[in-house]
């Protein structure tokens, strides 16, 4: 244990008899002097004192709040399952553990099934717990429109009018399908090759609608534990039913969605689980009002026929690679702030690049920038997209077995 240091002494003003009176007033003011640095300096101990005291008061009271929680029991979360005459059936979270038990009066009257509830050690249900939205659900919405216009969308001109109609219609103007007798397609698959514009173009509509836009990955669907995945579904299509109009936008859906079979593990269980609450929410959908689902694949091939059926994809679109005039489109797009030379033809550029996507394509308007840019110069010319396409071609002659892709 540190020890504090000693505190200063006081200085003792010694006056001989002697002095002249000039002597001893001088010394009188140099005993002041140093009469007011000890003093000082006794402040500043003070001062530190007090600081220390009030940090050690804090971690005092945090030990006894410890202490405290320490000797009280600790609580688990479970979910009311039914209510019975001989009590009500809870399940506990995590191990999915089913329980009759016993609630005292004063509950009774206000729990319902799929209540959450804290129960302790015996199983006892302690108190009603508010209903809470997963925070992973509430970090899907996405707070600012998008940035991508469908002026930033070239080759697919049929694609855009079809999710337009399909998503942006019954949302912005309802009443043309309540005078014409007929309820809007209750939901939205784009598939296709990748980087052919399936995001951009979910990303445009939620742009063009004030609509709230929740945006998923397939992939953030599968959790490790049991009903965890099912659970998060449940709660995004709550969070959007709280914030219609709302457009949920699930990418890479095949990831809960592929084909079922007869494996027996629990992981593909779990998977199971969750593309079956999916399929639920998605059978309510004309009941949850102002809520509009578009979802993106790779892999058209896996997904399940349950998932595909009218009633949950009205709409099933294809964004297939461009033609030549759609590739000028897109080309157009991605090159319309760069400094083109007078011998940059974009539409005979775009003729050579067949079996390319739109991402391909503004790959090879950036990489013929920093063609240009490697020279010194502030124009890029029609030899720099030779040069990049050629680059491209090179990175790209590396075969990867297992990612063809079909559809």
């Amino acid at each position: 244990m540190s020890r504090s240091p000693s505190l200063p002494e006081r200085p003792r003003l010694d006056l001989d008899p002697e002095m002249s009176e000039g002597e001893r007033l001088s010394a009188i003011k140099q005993h002041y002097e140093r009469m007011r640095s000890v003093n000082q300096e006794l402040d500043d101990r003070l001062e530190e004192a007090q600081g220390e005291t009030a940090s050690l008061k804090e971690q005092v009271d945090q030990l006894k709040r410890r202490n405290e929680t320490l000797k009280s029991s600790s609580l688990y979360v479970a979910t009311v399952e039914e209510q019975t005459d001989d009590g009500v059936i809870i399940k506990q979270h995590g191990n999915n553990q089913e329980v009759l038990t016993d609630v005292s009066p004063r509950l009774s009257d206000e729990l319902a099934a799929g209540d959450r509830v804290a129960i302790n050690d015996s199983f006892a249900v302690q108190r009603l717990l508010d209903d809470e939205t997963d925070a992973r659900a509430q970090a899907m919405e996405v707070d600012a429109s998008p940035d991508v216009t469908y002026d930033d969308i070239g080759g697919i001109d049929d694609q855009v009018r079809e999710v337009r109609e399909a998503v942006e219609d019954p949302l912005e103007n309802p009443e043309m399908f309540r005078d014409v007798g007929i309820d809007p397609p209750s939901g939205v698959l784009l598939y296709g090759p990748p980087g052919t514009g399936k995001t951009m173009l979910a990303k445009a509509v939620a742009n063009q609608t004030d609509a709230t836009f929740i945006k998923m990955a397939g992939s953030e669907l599968v959790q490790k534990f049991i009903g965890e995945g099912a659970r998060l579904v449940r709660d995004l299509f709550e969070l959007a039913a709280e914030h219609e109009p709302a457009i949920v936008f699930i990418d890479e859906i095949d990831a809960i969605a592929s084909k079922r079979t007869d494996s027996k593990t629990s992981g593909d269980a779990e998977v199971q689980r969750t593309m079956m609450q999916l399929l639920n929410e998605m059978d309510g959908f004309d009941e949850r009002g102002d809520i509009r689902i578009i979802a993106a694949t790779n892999r058209f091939d896996m997904l399940d026929e349950a998932i595909l059926r009218p009633g949950r994809f009205d709409r099933l679109i294809e964004v297939p690679y461009p033609n030549a005039e759609g590739r000028a489109r897109i080309l157009d797009i991605h090159t319309r702030d760069m400094a083109l030379a007078d011998d940059v033809d974009t539409t005979a550029i775009a003729a050579g690049l067949d079996e390319y996507s739109g991402a391909d394509i503004a790959s090879l308007a950036t990489e013929a920038g920093m063609f240009a840019i490697r020279d010194g110069r502030t124009e890029v010319t029609h030899a720099d997209f030779v040069d990049a396409k050629q680059k491209l071609t090179e990175d790209d002659s590396v075969e990867i077995p297992g990612l063809d892709y079909q559809y």
